[in-house]
């Protein structure tokens, strides 16, 4: 068996995840308007990338050039020079996965044209369009001694012109987004130009007094990896101020990437590069749009049932009783809802309930990601209203949706809520919730802990699980948290909570070494994990040692795994597959231990040195055993799934995991199951209302039987009388 490194660098890792993604948008048995979002979200995946990976090695590669990876052994600009050739082998593929969606969308009248290929009707039009609708928004700059270069947004299209005139050689730049409609349909119908391709047609329209030599559509990606500087902290303002000085810094960071829809004068491109202090490796020529942005317009055009993914709703979870308070199920027994099989509902019931139940006198939050009109807000700020204490640690750190977290923070301030922003240098990622009741003198806490963030949003986008319960040890843990986040300190003990950073790695780390003490015993041991990324290399180093002890592992990551499984004598035990399908998987669950003695827990965190030393995160340990055979049963399941799975092969590329079996959809699968039992509780229930009828029915009867015979005992014998 060849050798292979165990390690692999987790920007390398992340490319494949992305190509995963693209497979999608590649993928026949995906459906057509599908696989055009799947080509947007690939896109998107990768301006992420630039902004926040590259724009951090980069600033690395700057500032401390020989630091390397302790993965792989690389530094910055050899991870940097890794990226961009891996990306120059993937743009291609996902050209010519957009060509040929392209193509196929042709047969139900969508067409993308330019200029040329548009019919002299199509021509006479676009040229009035632009006329009137584009040319006044346009702002058209030469750049010479007069005019110095303009600052370029990041991400917006730009036109790039190479014009000559009577003296010289310039360079123009048009502005080709941001002001008007992109995607122009004709005639009323589903053939479309995009803005950008018509303004580039007419740009020797725009600079009449030049010869146009050469033009191209560019755009930049910039720097978006800001930090919170210590000096911030000793400033005279508030930490809200703060951030907003840092969002518009980020709008102003280094270059990291320009992309070009065609190729362009060497020099031209060698002056545009020295302006924006960007060496020409950092160049991407597309055969597609610059922005994919713009693919739901198009998804809109159509009315195709068969061309986008079938309807499904999340259902009403089986384990709540309708019409019912839930606080008083929750203290019945823990209640663990499954996104986006099972609808967000109860969770906003709990908060609203709360938010009006004499009995709470606080409820504490931490905030993460919201969604734009935020019924959970709404909930916090009718509490606050009616008197309730109400915390809310709102994140401002949590990237690109700093500015949306500091406007939410207002709106929870002025309704009553007192506003915390968690450590100086840690960001607070835990979704936890924790409602403090009062009777007769008595303290009671009803807590949930969840995967993922309070967004009604993404909770039927992402597959994430929200455990609510009345365990009140749970909720002592939890009020131990926000006690510290007050008090601007960690929680350095807890007994049933797993709180990051000083409480999480360690218990991971105990139980990993509990399944090795099993193995090495001779006894059946096992871990099974579900994450979105592996690489914190204590946590992968201690899984090395427990495959060669022989612990059986299992892990479901959707992204990033810099540990490779299936290497001979090293990870031989361990198995690593990524699904990745219609929804985000998201959800994080932790089980060490076989059926008979597992500890379970979900959890916030991923096993990244960002969620164990870097972030304030919390898992919750599952108790009540239905639900620990209900979250054992969803891993075994991901487990099993050979449609939407790709499994880890030892030289660290993925495969799909097709085998023999029946073919089988975790995603697919799950959903099935809520609609099933939600039409089982839906059947029992119409049920008993049929039989709680009938019963009223037959007692009618037998009372208006036994009237009418007391009335017939009553009445005299006429007959007898005569």
């Amino acid at each position: 068996m060849p050798e292979y490194n165990i390690y692999e660098n987790r920007e390398l890792s992340w490319l494949k995840f992305n190509e995963r993604v693209l497979e999608e948008a590649q993928d026949p048995s995906v459906p057509l308007l599908e696989r055009l979002n799947f080509a947007g979200i690939f896109q998107s995946n990768l301006d992420e990338f630039f902004m926040v990976r590259v724009g951090s090695l980069y600033d690395q590669m700057l500032i401390k050039p020989k630091k390397k990876d302790n993965k792989s052994g690389m530094t910055a600009k050899e991870q940097l020079d890794a990226i961009f050739y891996k990306v120059n082998e993937l743009e291609p593929m996902k050209d010519i996965a957009y060509k040929n969606i392209m193509l196929e969308l042709m047969e139900y009248g969508v067409e993308q044209i330019n200029f040329r290929s548009a019919t002299i009707e199509e021509q006479q039009y676009l040229q009035e369009y632009f006329k009137k609708e584009i040319k006044p928004l346009v702002f058209p700059l030469i750049i010479d001694k007069k005019n110095p270069f303009p600052f370029l947004k990041n991400k917006e299209i730009y036109c790039a012109v190479q014009l000559q005139s009577k003296s010289s050689v310039k360079l123009g730049i048009i502005p080709a987004s941001g002001q008007f409609s992109r995607v122009i349909r004709l005639s009323g119908g589903n053939r479309f130009i995009l803005a950008e391709d018509l303004i580039l047609h007419f740009a020797p329209a725009i600079f009449k007094n030049y010869k146009v030599i050469d033009k191209t559509l560019f755009r930049i990606t910039r720097n978006a990896d800001i930090t919170v500087e210590e000096g911030l902290y000793d400033q005279d303002f508030d930490f809200r101020e703060a951030m907003e000085e840092l969002c518009k810094k980020r709008k102003k960071l280094h270059p990291v990437r320009m992309q070009l829809s065609e190729t362009f004068s060497h020099p031209a491109l060698q002056f545009l590069c020295k302006k924006l202090d960007l060496d020409e490796n950092h160049i991407f020529y597309l055969k597609t749009p610059l922005d994919l942005s713009f693919v739901g317009t198009i998804r809109d055009m159509l009315d195709e049932p068969k061309l986008k993914f079938d309807k499904l709703l999340p259902q009403k979870s089986s384990s709540i009783a309708e019409n019912m308070s839930i606080i008083p199920q929750i203290k019945r027994h823990d209640i663990l809802l499954s996104y986006p099989y099972e609808s967000i509902k109860p969770f906003i019931q709990l908060l609203n309930e709360a938010a009006n139940d004499p009995k709470v006198t606080e409820i504490k939050i931490t905030l993460y990601r919201l969604a734009k009109n935020s019924q959970i807000i709404e909930a916090l700020c009718d509490a606050a209203e009616n008197g309730k204490d109400v915390t809310v640690l709102v994140e401002l750190r949590a990237r690109f949706d700093e500015e949306n977290n500091i406007g939410w923070s207002r709106r929870l301030q002025d309704a009553g809520c007192t506003i915390m922003y968690g450590p100086r240098e840690l960001k607070v990622h835990s979704k936890l919730l924790l409602i403090t009741r009062k009777i007769s003198g008595r303290t009671e806490y009803i807590t949930q802990v969840g995967t993922g963030n309070y967004n009604e949003k993404t909770s039927t986008l992402y597959t994430d699980l929200s455990l609510m319960t009345a365990n009140q040890e749970i909720g002592a843990d939890a009020q131990s948290l926000f006690d510290a986040l007050s008090e601007n300190r960690l929680v350095e003990n807890c007994e049933h909570l797993l709180i990051a950073p000083l409480c999480l790695k360690n218990r991971v780390l105990e139980m990993i070494d509990d399944e090795i003490e099993h193995a090495q015993n001779g006894e059946p041991a096992y871990i099974g994990v579900k994450i979105n990324s592996l690489c914190d290399k204590v946590i992968m180093d201690r899984l090395v040692e427990a495959s060669k002890a022989g612990v059986k592992i299992d892990m479901v990551i959707r992204g990033i795994s810099s540990l490779i499984a299936g290497i001979d004598g090293e990870t031989d035990n361990i198995s690593i597959r990524s699904i990745v399908g219609r929804y985000l998987e998201h959800s994080r669950i932790y089980i060490f231990g076989t059926k008979e003695r597992s500890k379970i827990y979900i959890s916030s965190a991923d096993f990244m040195t960002r969620n164990t030393v870097r972030r304030v995160e919390v898992a919750a340990p599952i108790y009540n055993e239905r639900i620990k055979q209900r979250v054992w049963g969803m891993f075994e399941t991901l487990l099993s799934d050979n449609v939407k799975a790709r499994k880890q092969l030892p030289d660290g590329t993925y495969v799909r995991a097709h085998n023999e079996e029946p073919p089988l959809d975790a995603q697919r699968l799950f959903f099935e199951e809520a609609y099933k039992k939600a039409e089982k509780k839906s059947a029992a229930k119409e049920k008993a209302k049929a039989r709680k009828e009938s019963k009223a029915k037959s007692t009618e009867k037998a009372v208006k039987a036994a009237v009418k015979k007391k009335k017939a005992a009553k009445k005299p014998d006429t007959k007898n009388d005569k």
